[in-house]
């Protein structure tokens, strides 16, 4: 503001001799410079300390945000190697998780084809024991039905063959057999 001030007074002193058209009074033009000097240097004897701090100021500061934005770029480049390492690391998660799925898959399905031939071979052992059964059970049924015909169709002979005589000597000969023995 003062250098404006000192600026209008020359231009002031400057137009007043043109329109004078005489010539330049230089002793008044020196006591303006001279005015204008001790003008600046009372005003940058008060007012120089707190400019020189201003600038000072503000150049730290603007330092300071240099330096707080080379931090956050640093600070950004690390995040963004980060994240590049993760996604370059990507295509082998994927694939390690795909082959651990695979191998869950494959231990799954061996799990279930071993409980379903476990499950075949007790089907079939128990197929086995109830054919055996009924296989034994049908054979007593048919040993009986046997052995009612064979004591029927004997009965029935013995009944034609045998006469009262010869049935008690049937009976003699039977206890004899059991006595003797």
């Amino acid at each position: 503001m003062a250098l404006a001030v000192a600026i209008s007074l020359l231009m002031t002193g400057a137009a007043l001799a043109a329109e004078e058209h005489a010539a330049p009074r230089w002793g008044d033009f020196g006591w303006r410079v001279l005015n204008f000097v001790l003008f600046a240097g009372i005003l940058w004897y008060f007012v120089g300390g707190l400019a020189r701090k201003f600038f000072t100021g503000r150049r730290e500061q603007i330092r300071q945000g240099l330096d707080d934005l080379e931090n956050q770029r640093a600070e950004a480049r690390k995040r963004l190697a980060e994240v590049e390492d993760r996604i370059a690391h990507l295509e082998s998660e994927r694939q390690a998780i795909l082959d651990e799925s695979v191998a869950q898959a494959e231990r799954l399905k061996a799990g279930i084809l071993e409980e379903a031939q476990r499950q075949a071979d007790q089907i079939l052992e128990q197929a086995r024991r109830t054919a055996e059964n009924e296989g034994r059970t049908i054979l007593a049924e048919v040993r009986a039905a046997v052995a009612d015909e064979i004591v029927d169709a004997a009965r029935k002979t013995l009944v034609e063959k045998l006469d009262a005589q010869g049935h008690d000597a049937l009976i003699a000969k039977s206890l004899n057999k059991v006595v003797l023995q």
